[in-house]
């Protein structure tokens, strides 16, 4: 009988333990780079703030936004269950910046466990400077060269069967969406797979047109002899991983163009991703919003060309 007790005991503690857990808020942080580009392009600070209004009524989730670049104080990553960045990459990516400093900080919190996220030109960065840690975290990254950011309009119409594609429809929408990306294990990232200990899914997944492929793109203008051989070939735009120290991590390439968030499926793609990313519960239909004009002229950045 004390036998029974005993167990019965440790079941329901099990119970309650479980329940708290669940209870927990999850703590989101979302940082937004410094203003670049003409007016509703790179709108970092409005965007970011956008995305916090369409989930303030998320159960469970306590979302801190940082404007204006990586913060000057840093408690506010304290306790977080994922970090996002949304900013300008390549050579001055801010995670990169002070020596080395902050990647070993981003790297501490991976081992950690801690979800990370990077947007648009966030998943850019110099090959020597952190191609290495990319992978690690979030599957890969964009490099210059290798990768291409043309102007052009992907028709995403299948999904995976992932939390982040819960309630997504078929979408097609022009964004500076970037492809080729610098995969881990080399691989073209049109595929589930499980590669150096990620579990790596391709949430929005389109192929390119020969125009498309033929350029001009963005910057350099191109084009790029090992994209034009691959015409016909599909290309992931964003993705999700499953790292083996038991966080996650996922990649979007959109996010140029700020009057994309009006979008109801651009939205709800990227608004799944931030909580997924942080193991917040994802609603069977995906996250619901809705977003007004005058939602979409606030909060811009002043910028020289209006």
């Amino acid at each position: 009988m004390k036998s029974l007790r005993f167990i019965l005991t440790l079941l329901f503690l099990g119970i309650v333990s479980a329940q708290a857990d669940d209870a927990t808020e999850k703590k989101i942080v979302v940082v937004a780079g410094k203003p670049s580009h003409p007016p509703r392009m790179h709108e970092f600070n409005a965007g970011v703030q956008l995305l916090s209004e369409s989930l303030k009524d998320a159960p469970g989730v306590d979302l801190t936004i940082v404007l204006n670049g990586w913060p000057a104080d840093e408690t506010v990553f304290e306790g977080a269950d994922a970090v996002i960045f949304y900013m300008d990459g390549g050579k001055k990516h801010e995670v990169v910046k002070e020596e080395g400093r902050r990647l070993k900080m981003v790297d501490e919190w991976a081992k950690k466990g801690v979800g990370l996220g990077f947007m648009h030109y966030g998943v850019e960065i110099l090959a020597e400077d952190a191609s290495a840690e990319f992978k690690r975290w979030i599957g890969g990254h964009y490099e210059n060269m290798h990768s291409c950011n043309p102007m052009w309009e992907p028709n995403f119409v299948t999904f995976p069967d992932h939390p982040i594609a819960n309630g997504v429809k078929p979408f097609q929408i022009k964004d500076e969406w970037y492809f080729n990306m610098r995969f881990a294990a080399g691989i073209d990232g049109t595929n589930a797979a499980e590669v150096e200990g990620l579990k790596f899914t391709p949430i929005l997944v389109a192929t390119p047109s020969d125009d498309v492929r033929d350029g001009p793109y963005v910057y350099p203008k191109g084009p790029y002899q090992h994209i034009q051989a691959s015409k016909g070939r599909a290309e992931a735009m964003m993705w999700a991983v499953e790292r083996p120290d038991g966080g996650r991590g996922f990649g979007f390439t959109g996010g140029h163009y700020h009057d994309n968030w009006g979008n109801d499926d651009f939205r709800k793609v990227v608004l799944n991703a931030l909580l997924w990313v942080a193991k917040a519960e994802v609603p069977a239909s995906g996250v619901d919003s809705s977003v007004s004009k005058d939602q979409l002229d606030a909060n811009l950045d002043p910028k020289n060309k209006r």
